[in-house]
């Protein structure tokens, strides 16, 4: 009985222990699963909320619609361990835009973040500092603006932070000297101000560091030496100045240091070479770097990439560079280094060498025949604009792998090596300005990848080579300025990819035979000043891409043929100096992008359109064509004869006599009168009494509220400008009170009163009216009251300290304000009855309108060139101290130089340079014999951007950045910059007679426009 009672006592404790066990189970179970659930629905919620702040997020999150298992969705990773907790986000190139949410922070698991290459706006949100467990951070590529939320140093974990290309202001947070873990920090591309922060240097474990392209400023610090794992730093495009500190010379670690594009100087340490043993990128490229290139850089073997450029480094190039065998690019550019060529034999062991550029220095002596013997892989060969003399060496056609070769501005003579055709990759030869003569060899046409071929400005003779026409890639022909004779080649005028074909200022005689079914891509076309005869040919109307076609200067005759209506790109038509016929014809009006004609000096005939470009007299010249009628009033052309009735026929007779005897009358009487006319000429009182209606000192006292400095805008010189408004003019206006006491103000107000009642533009100020009277106390008062300009002046917007508020202008901006000022000193030129020279022609005299239409003001110091207007009895010093504004003035009116068109083109030339690199001619860094000119000058043939605004790069590029064109429309913003910088050089030369001419200057503007706007070829 008891053995049963004990076995049943057993069971029933098994049982409940069996239960308790199961209940223990159970409630664990129900525990994971309410965790489980619980972190699955926090996850999950910050992964909706993420996904509800972007806008159309279209396809790229397709897969975010199963709200239970979410792991699966694209781009989320969930952990191994802990199944439903998100631990990365990858979503990179999704296209996704809107805000990154701060619900992010919720996914408190994640140890990897990828959001770059998208269009996420807005800040980045400061809760992120909360995901602890954060390893990886990448931004990059968005739009992300504001300051680094401080509180993303919290993430103490972070290995790698990219924030990239993307609107980030403000300074570089001190707090990320604490993220000790950091291996990778990238902030390029962004809108940082202040220095940088010395403690990065405590971020030891750093191996790659990336700050360029921001607005830094101050000296790199020297704390950056202290991080002894960095491999990669760049800090290129920046504002840092100081010297390079010996610190950053002991970091042995070190495989790429970029410095370019900044204001750094000082010599670079001699043991550079030696410190920094693992060194293979060197670039300190445009900085203000002195003293010599180090020659311990000859021992470092793992060299490969040095650039220079761009610098004022002095001394010869050491002949030890020779030893580095890895050495691939060498740019030594734009400096002052001197000696001979010896060099170039010690690179010839350098036998990997793919770039070597030396042009704009100051080599000396003859072309060393070792040029043959370097490189075979050398792909770019840049010796330009040195004092580089005798032949090219033969042993050139051993560089097989040229594709530039690039020679010009230098003193080379002989001729043309014909075993250039060996180099079958070249794709630009570029010998222009040097004094190569002979004939241009025929092998050339061998050279099949050839698309630029720059031989202008030599004296080469003979023919063109037929053979030419062989290179069908051929878009860039550049002959002008030689001694060719002959006709143009029927071959050559019929290559399919030509787009420039310039032959001016040669002795090329016969008729052009273009054939009609090619030449489809051709947009420029230049023949002036040559000996082409005939008819101009009814082909060229199937060359629909044309935009500019100069035919000036020949023996054309003929009438202008009809075909040419098809032109409909044309932008530029200049067929002046020639002997055609005929009459002008109808569909010029309609030529819809036609913005300069030229039909001067030929005989023409019959009634001048009036429609289209014809409306403008500045856009036209007709002159030279003595049997013209018609057209606008302001051609001053006598009325076309109508054709007379028959009855009017039968009056002819008996007019014409009576005209006969009136005129003998006539005549009879005004030699009378001339004989006892005085010769007394008009005075300026009375010119300005006829010309404008005054106004009273009252009148303008009232309208500008008692001269209050309130409506003070602007003060020089001669008087104060202010805001008012009269009575009698219902929009504001811009009243000039001249300063009486001042010497010279009444010429200056007599000048510009004559300069301006003479003239009407819509590029230059309109004066409304003047008011010569005496003030309240008889004092005697005098004004001008000219448009008033909403915008201010040219020089607030590029210099805009005070006035914060004004935004950088675009390069499309800066275009138009080009071409205004250019439209109003051409038409000042040369469309005036007498040339009007400006004189005075700065950034402050250059007006803005609502429209940002500019206009040329300020004719205080204006010159008429005529002796009815000027009177020639002004002393020579007087002369000269009306001349224009410290660095603008051209340098020969400094030497007594008589005032002409050359000294505005001067001044036009540092204005365009200015607008193009946002300094003042006369700022702290043009010292010595140093000026804007020059500045721009070194950098013209390859290093343009160098010297761009700063502001003006970051906003075009960002500007652009996402734009599925992006390359593209980058290089077109390139060329259009460095075209600019060239037209501006072209103009500032130092010497009047090589300066362009406003004219010529407005066509290139014209061009380039078109250019960036991607609808023509420069």
């Amino acid at each position: 009985m008891e053995a049963h009672h004990n076995t049943f006592s057993l069971k029933l404790f098994r049982s409940i222990l069996l239960h308790a066990t199961l209940l223990s189970c159970i409630n664990l179970l129900s525990f994971t699963e309410s965790a489980t659930l619980l972190g699955n629905g926090t996850d999950r919620l910050a992964l909706i909320a993420f996904k509800n702040g972007i806008f159309d997020p279209k396809s790229a999150l397709s897969s975010w619609r199963d709200s239970l298992h979410f792991c699966k969705w694209d781009g989320v990773i969930c952990s191994r361990q802990h199944p439903q907790r998100v631990t990365a986000l990858n979503l990179v190139g999704q296209h996704l835009a809107g805000s990154l949410s701060p619900h992010v922070s919720n996914l408190s698991f994640l140890a990897s973040v990828d959001l770059s290459n998208n269009n996420f706006q807005g800040q980045i949100p400061h809760e992120i500092g909360r995901l602890y467990r954060l390893r990886f951070l990448n931004l990059s590529s968005n739009s992300f603006d504001g300051e680094i939320p401080k509180n993303l140093t919290l993430c103490k974990e972070l290995k790698v932070l990219e924030l990239n290309d993307n609107k980030l202001d403000g300074q570089i947070p001190v707090e990320l000297g604490f993220l000790r873990r950091l291996e990778s920090l990238t902030l390029n591309h962004n809108n940082f101000i202040g220095s940088i922060p010395p403690s990065i240097g405590n971020l030891t474990s750093l191996t790659y560091l990336d700050l360029s392209i921001n607005n830094l400023e101050g000296n790199i610090p020297d704390d950056l030496g202290r991080m002894v794992n960095l491999k990669v730093l760049v800090v290129r495009r920046n504002n840092l100045s100081g010297i390079v500190s010996s610190s950053l010379c002991n970091l042995s670690t070190i495989i790429f240091l970029d410095v370019a594009y900044n204001q750094l100087h000082g010599s670079l340490p001699p043991q550079l070479g030696l410190t920094l043993p693992k060194l293979e990128k060197l670039i300190v490229r445009r900085n203000q770097f002195t003293g010599s290139i180090p020659i311990s850089l000859g021992n470092n073997s793992m060299i490969q990439h040095l650039d220079f450029s761009m610098n004022n480094f002095t001394g010869t190039v050491p002949t030890n560079l020779g030893r580095l065998h890895d050495l691939k690019w060498l740019n030594l550019e734009i400096n002052n280094l001197s000696g001979d060529l010896g060099f170039i034999t010690a690179l010839t062991n350098c036998t990997r060498l793919d770039t070597l550029t030396i042009g704009g220095n100051k080599f000396l002596g003859v072309m060393p025949n070792s040029i043959g013997n370097l490189s075979t892989q050398l792909r770019q060969l840049g010796m330009y604009q040195n004092q580089i003399y005798g032949t090219i060496p033969s042993g050139i056609e051993n560089l097989v792998n040229l594709t530039l070769l690039a020679m010009q501005i230098n003193l080379l003579s002989g001729t043309i090596p014909s075993n250039f055709q060996k180099l079958q990759k070249l794709q630009v030869i570029s010998l222009h300005d040097n004094k190569l003569s002979g004939k241009i060899p025929s092998s050339l046409g061998n050279i099949t990848q050839l698309f630029g071929l720059y031989l202008q400005r030599n004296v080469l003779h003979g023919s063109i080579p037929r053979s030419l026409g062989n290179c069908r890639h051929l878009e860039h022909l550049r002959l002008s300025y030689n001694n060719l004779s002959g006709a143009i080649p029927e071959e050559v005028l019929n290559i399919p990819s030509l787009i420039c074909l310039e032959v001016d200022m040669n002795s090329l005689t016969g008729s052009l035979p273009f054939d009609t079914n090619k030449l489809r891509t051709l947009t420029q076309l230049n023949i002036t000043n040559n000996k082409f005869s005939g008819n101009i040919p009814s082909s060229l109307g199937s060359c629909t891409h044309l935009e500019y076609l100069y035919m000036k200067g020949n023996f054309f005759e003929g009438s202008i043929p009809s075909s040419l209506s098809s032109l409909k790109s044309i932008q530029v038509l200049d067929l002046s100096h020639n002997n055609l016929s005929g009459q002008i014809p109808k569909y010029l009006e309609q030529l819809p992008f036609l913005q300069l004609l030229n039909l001067s000096s030929n005989s023409l005939e019959g009634e001048v359109p009036t429609l289209g470009i014809f409306r403008n007299t500045s856009a036209i010249s007709l002159s030279g064509n003595r049997k013209l009628c018609g057209g606008i009033s302001e051609l001053q052309l006598p009325a076309c004869p109508r054709l007379p009735t028959k009855k009017q026929g039968r009056d002819i007779v008996i007019g014409v006599a009576a005209v006969g005897l009136f005129l003998l009358l006539s005549s009879f009487l005004a030699i009378r009168f001339l004989l006892t006319k005085s010769t007394k000429k008009p005075t300026s009182a009375s010119f300005m009494r006829n010309s404008f209606l005054g106004v009273t000192y009252a009148m303008l006292f009232k309208a500008t509220d008692g001269f209050s400095s309130a409506n003070l805008i602007g003060a020089g010189s001669h008087g104060s400008v202010y805001k008012g408004l009269l009575d009698c003019i219902e929009t504001p206006v811009a009243i000039k009170i001249l300063k009486l006491q001042q010497k010279r103000a009444s010429e200056s107000f007599i000048a510009e009163c004559k300069a301006l009642g003479r003239i009407q533009h819509r590029n230059i100020i309109k004066i409304l009216t003047v008011c010569s009277s005496i003030d309240f106390r008889g004092n005697d008062f005098k004004a001008l009251v000219f448009q008033y300009m909403a915008n201010g002046s040219l020089d607030m917007w590029l210099h805009p300290k005070g006035n914060e508020k004004l935004k950088s202008l675009n390069l499309l901006q800066r275009l138009n304000v080009a071409i205004d000022v250019a439209y109003a000193l051409d038409y000042l030129h040369h469309h005036c009855e007498a040339p009007v020279i400006h004189c005075d022609l700065k950034p402050g005299n250059v007006l803005l309108d609502d429209d940002m239409v500019a206009h040329l003001g300020d004719f205080g110091l204006a010159r008429i060139l005529s002796n009815d207007v000027i009177s020639s009895s002004r002393t020579q010093s007087n002369m000269l101290e009306m001349k224009g504004s410290i660095g603008y003035i051209a340098p020969e009116y400094g030497m007594g130089g008589d005032v002409s068109t050359c000294g505005d083109v001067y001044s036009y030339g540092i204005l365009l340079l200015e607008m193009l690199t946002g300094k003042r001619p006369t700022d702290d860094i043009f010292k010595e014999n140093q000026n804007l000119h020059q500045f721009a000058k070194m950098v013209l043939l390859e290093q343009v951007m160098e010297i761009i605004d700063h502001q003006l790069l970051l906003e075009e590029i960002t500007s652009i950045r996402h734009n599925e064109n992006y390359c593209d429309m980058r290089c077109r913003m390139h060329e259009t910059l460095v075209s600019l910088v060239r037209i501006g050089v072209s103009c500032s030369i130092e010497s009047p007679k090589e300066r362009m001419k406003m004219n010529d200057v407005l066509i290139e503007l014209l061009r380039v426009k078109e250019f960036y706007l991607g609808i023509g070829k420069y």
